[in-house]
């Protein structure tokens, strides 16, 4: 009987365990993030006037101005960061995030009133919503998780701040070759703005983490606001705009 064959695993990249970075690695493309910051302020601006905190464009000016510096300081690739430019970056996700939380309560009001009149208008400002949600939440978690952008690609793995997510990648070095060559230990993978996008996505959609756990109370925290709101998009605002079309 032939024995089973020997699967042979791949060597760890001393940068995986050492904390060494390898030589001139370059720091994540600033494209994605910057992208999805314009779309979720264009998707705010189109909201109903019902819907918004304030004036039209005051939220999204202050968005965009925000937006500006950071894209100074780093127009392609993110490979700079100051305590300024780190504040803002923050704070720029928090008030797309606060905003479109007041915009969903707001919309919430306005489907429960008793006078409704605009049903399919409120169904596509649910859709923005929702949307906005996923993209604000995704910049938070891409922000925070490990002291953010910035640190994980340019600092040693010792020196990171303790991580708020847990990727399959950092933890299936020990698999099958074809697997193991792009997990953390192996390949020094880091986490860039898609993993995060794709976090917050199946967060709104299952409304609790599917492969990526949750680590820290701030990103348990985050999620659960995240899922609550993505649930009430989902069950009653969507629900009630349906009802509201027949």
């Amino acid at each position: 009987m032939q024995g089973v064959p020997r699967v042979e695993r791949l060597p760890r990249k001393i940068a995986g365990r050492s904390g060494r970075r390898p030589d001139g690695r370059q720091g994540e493309v600033r494209l994605p993030a910057a992208l999805a910051v314009l779309v979720a302020i264009g998707l705010y601006a189109a909201l109903p006037n019902s819907l918004l905190l304030g004036p039209r464009y005051v939220i999204p000016t202050i968005e965009v101005l925000l937006l500006i510096p950071l894209i100074a300081i780093n127009p392609t690739r993110l490979t700079r960061e100051t305590r300024w430019s780190r504040i803002v970056s923050l704070g720029l996700a928090y008030l797309i995030i606060v905003a479109n939380l007041v915009a969903l309560g707001m919309l919430l009001h306005a489907l429960t009133s008793s006078h409704v009149t605009q049903g399919r208008q409120l169904l596509l400002a649910a859709l923005q919503v929702w949307i906005t949600d996923i993209i604000a939440f995704g910049l938070v978690y891409w922000e925070l998780d490990r002291g953010g952008a910035v640190a994980r690609t340019s600092r040693a793995r010792a020196q990171l701040q303790r991580a708020d997510f847990r990727f399959t990648q950092d933890e299936d070095d020990d698999t099958v070759n074809e697997v193991a060559a792009g997990s953390s230990a192996v390949s020094d993978w880091v986490p860039t703005f898609v993993d995060y996008l794709y976090v917050s996505i199946t967060n709104s959609t299952a409304f609790s983490p599917t492969d990526t756990m949750p680590l820290s109370h701030r990103a348990k925290l985050l999620m659960s606001v995240e899922a609550i709101a993505a649930l009430v998009t989902s069950l009653l605002v969507i629900a009630r705009a349906v009802s509201i079309l027949h």
